[in-house]
């Protein structure tokens, strides 16, 4: 019983600490270096807290602020626990460890199902709440694709309509796990059209996220801020048809920043739907996607002994003598090569290093950026 009630109070401070401000990642790690726990934090005095820490009084965590927390989260731990709802906190082993990299991960993070979040593919998708056939279809060709490649794949985006219901659907019907993140407290499903799909991805070993507390309702910067998690907890960002504005485009930021992996799907300079696409592509922010194979190739994932066929070149292509010496100098490069760089590296004089190159560009294996740079 004793046991029960410190994992009790363990639990509850934990929660306490996400709903004081200036607690961050940073402060979580200082107060471990210090040797306080998440218990002593609220148990000790305000001066003793602030001597142990080697902080100055500004921080603000006096006694009734720390208390108004505490019973905050008591509150909090009752109602997730009637709902099954599983808190995980940034510092214990059981937090996405992708998400737990970036520097404003939530401190909380709450979890209703059981999807692994620290599955070896973790892929978001994500995009416009109005998608055209042609994003729609690309969405359920590339989902398809992915779970033959890789049955293991989580599958993650916000639950809106449009592009993110579409992958949420698709990945159900190929039997992936999926993963919902919301912008609100797990207590509700928002739209309200969707609890059907949260019940369906619940049901078939996928999960809904949150950083929001019980009773926390939908709030449009809530919206922006979820974008972030989207980003973080995944290995790559699919961003399928947006405008220059929009949530996707959010996301396609965030996950940027984070030196995530983003993928965009091109569409017609035309299109207002592609417009964010192709500026995501245009400032190399973004790879460009058409099929599962360009996330492989980026990636560098190996999949199960299926063969990859990508629909409009070569993948692995199958090169000889300098050319092939160019093509590994190429692919073992997170970064585009300067010609100069790859002229060193080749030992090929700048006119037969250019013929190559300009033969492997037309062929569709290397790609050339301004500058003289190259990549696969």
């Amino acid at each position: 019983m004793e046991k029960g009630r410190r994992e009790e109070r363990s639990v509850i401070s934990r929660i306490g600490l996400s709903f004081l401000k200036k607690i961050n990642l940073s402060f979580l790690q200082h107060m471990e270096e210090k040797e306080i726990s998440p218990e002593e934090f609220f148990l000790l005095t305000t001066k003793e807290l602030i001597t142990k820490l080697g902080i100055s009084q500004n921080h603000d965590f006096d006694t009734l602020n720390r208390e108004e927390a505490y019973n905050r989260a008591k509150k909090e731990f009752e109602a997730i626990r009637r709902h099954n709802i599983q808190p995980l906190f940034i510092l214990d082993e059981d937090y996405p460890s992708r998400l737990a990299e970036i520097e404003d991960a939530p401190v909380i993070l709450y979890k209703l199902g059981d999807a692994d979040l620290e599955s070896e593919h973790i892929v978001s998708v994500v995009g416009t709440r109005k998608p055209t056939p042609y994003g729609v279809e690309f969405c359920n060709r590339f989902l398809s694709d992915t779970g033959d490649y890789f049955p293991d794949a989580i599958i993650v985006s916000g639950l809106a309509y449009g592009v993110d219901a579409a992958a949420h659907t698709k990945a159900l019907e190929k039997g992936l796990s999926t993963v919902a993140v919301m912008a609100h407290g797990l207590n509700m499903i928002y739209p309200a059209a969707h609890r059907n799909l949260a019940k369906e991805i619940i049901r078939n070993g996928g999960a809904i996220l949150s950083e929001y507390p019980f009773g926390t309702t939908p709030y449009k910067p809530h919206f922006l801020a979820r974008n972030r998690i989207v980003a973080g907890i995944s290995d790559v960002t699919v961003v399928v048809e947006s405008n220059i504005k929009g949530g996707a485009m959010s996301t396609a930021n965030f996950a940027f920043v984070y030196n995530r992996e983003v993928m965009a799907l091109p569409g017609r300079s035309t299109d207002e739907l592609s417009s964010g696409c192709n500026l995501l592509i245009r400032k190399n922010k973004a790879r460009l996607i058409e099929c599962v194979a360009d996330m492989i190739e980026a990636t560098g994932w190996q999949p199960l002994n299926i063969p990859v066929t990508p629909n409009q070149r070569n993948l692995f292509p199958e090169l000889e003598g300098k050319s092939r010496k160019i093509y590994e100098i190429l692919q073992y490069s997170k970064e585009p090569v300067q010609i100069d760089n790859i002229c060193q590296l080749t030992g090929l004089p700048a006119s037969k290093l250019n013929a190559i190159l300009n033969e492997l560009e037309f062929e569709g294996v290397i790609t050339r950026y301004p500058g003289n740079r190259y990549s696969i």
